[in-house]
């Protein structure tokens, strides 16, 4: 397991935030030991929460044209025919992965192709599992166009925990399923969008584990 790059300068400030703390506590406090003990195992504990957060663990990723992969860690929370207004303008299958805090939250690539649309939207950050999270928070849109013509759609969101989304994609690029696309920092959600019929792989509730667990099945379309 690797530390991600997004993760070098928030473990920089929390290990000077922890040096300050420490340095503080043993000048004014150097006489209390139960405190001075207390601030040495929440300085740790603080440490390794956000080591933790940062985490790329080496994968054997499960790539497949046939096949749309999850593209992060955490949990289904929806799986809906609904209207994608932004892109599409059309009915199309959404399903939905929440990140915790203490997933990896590393996003891949679900598929291979080209990226035929890209935005940022800047926004609110509420909660990742509030419906309206789709439209009012901060998110960014990707469509990619397999290689079989499929267009697929997925969307980083912000949820209230997150304050920065990076993406490492742009339209008119090439990407390879799998490869990673993106991070969102501290809690939030990436929806997938798929045409209907697709067949879909994954149940409400399923821990799902991106570029690993597969998502849906192209094999029908």
């Amino acid at each position: 397991m690797t530390i991600h790059k997004e993760g070098y300068t928030s473990l920089a400030l929390t290990a000077l935030f922890i040096f300050i703390v420490n340095a503080f506590a043993n000048y004014y406090f150097a006489d209390i030991s139960w405190l001075l003990w207390t601030i040495y195992i929440l300085s740790f504990a603080l440490f390794i929460i956000v080591l933790q957060f940062f985490r790329s663990p080496n994968r054997k990723l499960n790539t497949d044209d046939l096949h749309v992969l999850c593209p992060a860690d955490g949990k289904v929370v929806v799986i809906e025919e609904t209207i994608e207004a932004e892109y599409f303008k059309d009915k199309r299958i959404q399903v939905s992965i929440f990140m915790s805090p203490v997933n990896v939250h590393v996003n891949r690539n679900p598929v291979s192709g080209i990226v035929k649309f890209f935005k940022y939207h800047p926004g609110k950050y509420l909660v990742a599992w509030d419906p309206k999270s789709s439209t009012d928070n901060e998110r960014t849109t990707t469509v990619v166009e397999t290689n079989q013509g499929i267009p697929v759609l997925f969307r980083q969101i912000a949820g209230a925990l997150a304050r920065r989304i990076v993406w490492y994609v742009k339209e008119g690029q090439e990407v390879k399923q799998g490869d990673q696309f993106g991070f969102i920092k501290f809690g939030s959600r990436v929806d997938v969008f798929l045409p209907l019929g697709t067949d879909i792989k994954v149940n409400l509730g399923d821990v799902v584990k991106g570029g690993i667990t597969v998502l849906a099945d192209f094999k029908n379309k």
